[in-house]
């Protein structure tokens, strides 16, 4: 009898321990980290699969222009995608990290609504986060390579256009 009170005991306790190790996560404040990724281009036009965004909560993604590579962000939240520069102009990072509804600077740690790309605190606060428009096609997220190259342009330059 004793056996199985103390083996009730201890499946209780790994229960237990499953639950709070499982709550942990769900309520972690820890930033995500982004997951790098091909785009594909064709024409005019980029496009990255909306199953990727989903499935990693925020990506990286890159292509190449006249005057070097431009980065971009996609993220997941509040059930809406949004696309924006990834670029931090005066620490010169490319690089976020997405903290419940805040944008995190990798490398100087300035925060970003990540709704609206304001910048809330650090030394990067003057450079927000421009968005692009995009339209879902064939499950994929499609921005036009001219909107991607201003709201980098927008990105690189204090304030708001």
């Amino acid at each position: 009898m004793s056996k199985r009170i103390i083996l009730g005991f201890a499946l209780f306790g790994v229960i237990l321990s499953m639950i709070a190790c499982s709550s942990n996560s769900a309520l972690s404040n820890e930033p995500i980290k982004a997951t790098w990724i091909e785009p594909q281009m064709v024409g005019d036009t980029v496009s990255i699969p909306v199953s990727e965004v989903e499935n990693n909560k925020i990506i990286h993604f890159k292509f190449g222009t006249q005057n070097g590579d431009i980065a971009f962000m996609a993220y997941k939240l509040g059930g809406e995608v949004y696309v924006r520069a990834n670029v931090c102009p005066p620490c010169r990072s490319i690089g976020f990290s997405l903290q419940k509804d805040i944008l995190v600077c990798d490398t100087c740690q300035t925060t970003f609504e990540a709704k609206t790309g304001e910048g809330i605190k650090g030394a990067c606060v003057a450079f927000p986060k421009a968005s692009i428009r995009y339209e879902i096609k064939n499950g994929n997220l499609a921005m036009k390579k001219a909107g991607l190259a201003v709201a980098y342009q927008n990105t690189i330059e204090p304030g708001w256009p």
